[in-house]
């Protein structure tokens, strides 16, 4: 399948691209929530966030915060998300890893979540199941 992310790199798909350096590219997203609303992207393609290597994760998050800088105050927002859905159900249209970097205003939407409240040990419950899955994976992650 074809990734219009990978096209944009490869510059065989039109992009208004804003930043780009060995490892990263962004670019604004041509449906944004806000003017402005931009995407980082790694060069090299990874499905989501699980799947990009910790080196690479590093040049990513650090683009991303300087490019976050620079939206914010070109469009002098009051505040900013940065987001990343992974998974369909998160809302993943393009599945090669980006951020979305939103620029907020204060009048601008109201973002509701439904919160969950834990029943009397739920809490306990769902900690102790991560912190089992956790203790499985420590290995690989301290390398």
């Amino acid at each position: 399948m074809e990734c219009i992310f990978c096209n944009i790199v490869n510059r065989k798909a039109e992009a208004e691209i804003i930043y780009e350096d060995d490892n990263v590219i962004a670019f604004l997203d041509i449906q944004p929530i806000n003017y402005g609303h931009t995407l980082v992207v790694p060069k090299k393609h990874y499905d989501n966030f699980l799947t990009v290597p910790p080196e690479e994760l590093n040049n990513l998050i650090k683009a991303t915060q300087f490019i976050t800088g620079a939206v914010k105050r070109s469009v002098k927002a009051d505040g900013f998300n940065v987001i990343s859905n992974n998974g369909e159900s998160a809302g993943q249209t393009v599945f090669h890893f980006h951020f979305h970097i939103i620029p907020r205003f204060n009048d601008d939407f109201t973002f509701k979540p439904r919160f969950k409240n834990y029943t009397s040990d739920g809490m306990k419950q769902y900690a102790d199941k991560i912190r089992s899955t956790l203790s499985k994976y420590k290995d690989v992650f301290n390398g």
